[in-house]
């Protein structure tokens, strides 16, 4: 005789197997997080501010 296998176990872990692969193409489409997004975009500004602090009289040195 075979195993007996509870339906509701088996039909919420295929849900989260589904569930998960949708995520993991959602993350491969949408890239970063806010977060990252934030910390990119502040590491730039300041990149940016350290080559403007080296101008000299407004003109590239």
């Amino acid at each position: 005789m075979g195993d007996v296998i509870n339906l509701k176990r088996f039909k919420k872990r295929m849900e989260r197997d589904l569930s998960a692969k949708a995520a993991e193409a959602n993350r491969a489409r949408f890239g970063m997080t806010k977060a990252e997004r934030a910390a990119e975009a502040q590491r730039g500004k300041r990149a940016n501010d350290l080559l403007d602090q080296h101008r000299i009289n407004g003109e590239d040195a």
